[in-house]
């Protein structure tokens, strides 16, 4: 497994950041430590953390005080890429919710990669998620970018969400031939809750939807979770209804049996102490279970930042995720 990132002494903490960013502010560290004053620590509710701490650990915007600014770019960017390339804009199953995104190389019979778009499971779109398009056209991939249900429109169950995106993924293997791509070079990818998806996508019984059980060559994961059991005990168990059986069947890290290709698992140095630890303990796991894994660290990145690298040829997840599918970066 490589490790590209420093040790756990990097991880960030809440209070880091925000003295961090007082003392670009004010220029002195003591008129930073002003900024963030000791807080009294509750009743422990995972690890070391109390509930506060695991609130925010499970709160990218905490953690990362330039999101908008980086949203309002991601916003302009796949607004460009979309004029550019123009997708295609097709049903993969029969609700109105399951449209996506193609975006078609000029390669014969490429490969193709499933992106699944993150959002804490109740925000985010396949438009507002194109900026890495250019990478996979150019690179010689297909790109589908599906649309699903967010969990408010659900009730609060996962369930839905995890359905859709692996019926998107089934559609792009037996649809693959229709639009120049290789039903045998199927890859999935994902950002933030996008990640977890894409996680669930890797350990879904494909045989028993009498397709291949290695439908899935390789995946690239990042900022993701992989298991749920902190994730429900964190504030994002207001909207998303936990049960025992969702946490179970949904919780990634705990169905390692079922994955059977490569994957690339990756988190930035800026991210939340719990979204570092998520992706560490999952890279571990697959290599405690003689898998195939690669864990990357973005040094200096946080959350909003990490996918931005994956719309760069030789960005972190750019040149990782190409060299996955045995693409050139040049």
């Amino acid at each position: 497994m490589q490790d590209t990132g420093q040790s756990r002494s990097n991880e960030v903490n809440r209070r880091t950041v925000v003295a961090g960013v007082a003392v670009m502010a004010t220029g002195t560290a003591a008129e930073a430590q002003q900024a963030a004053p000791a807080r009294a620590k509750g009743p422990l509710v995972w690890l070391d953390m109390d509930q506060k701490a695991l609130d925010d650990a499970y709160d990218q915007a905490v953690y990362a005080p330039n999101s908008e600014q980086i949203a309002k770019r991601r916003t302009a960017n796949c607004a460009a890429v979309r004029e550019r390339l123009k997708p295609k804009r097709l049903a993969y199953g029969p609700t109105p919710a399951e449209m996506l995104d193609l975006y078609t190389t000029k390669q014969p019979n490429a490969p193709v990669m499933v992106f699944i778009h993150g959002g804490a499971w109740r925000a985010g779109s396949a438009a507002d998620n194109a900026e890495c398009a250019e990478l996979f056209v150019n690179g010689g991939a297909h790109l589908v970018v599906p649309d699903f249900v967010n969990v408010l429109e659900t009730g609060g169950s996962l369930f839905p969400l995890v359905e859709q995106v692996r019926r998107a993924t089934a559609w792009a293997y037996k649809n693959a031939a229709s639009f120049g791509g290789d039903p045998n070079r199927i890859y999935v990818s994902g950002r933030s809750s996008g990640a977890h998806l894409a996680g669930t996508v890797l350990i879904t019984d494909w045989q028993k939807e009498g397709l291949p059980a290695d439908l899935v060559k390789g995946a690239l994961l990042s900022s993701g979770m992989y298991d749920l059991k902190p994730v429900r005990l964190s504030k994002r168990g207001a909207y998303v209804k936990f049960t025992d059986e969702m946490e179970e069947q949904l919780s990634t890290q705990r169905h390692l049996h079922r994955i059977n290709c490569p994957v690339i698992v990756a988190h930035g140095t800026y991210e939340t102490p719990e979204f570092q630890r998520q992706a560490r303990d999952f890279a571990a796991a697959l290599k405690a279970a003689g898998k195939q894994v690669t864990l990357l660290v973005g040094v200096g990145y946080n959350h909003f930042e990490m996918p931005e690298t994956m719309a760069n040829p030789y960005g972190l997840l750019g040149r990782a995720v190409l060299e996955l599918m045995k693409l050139r970066t040049a």
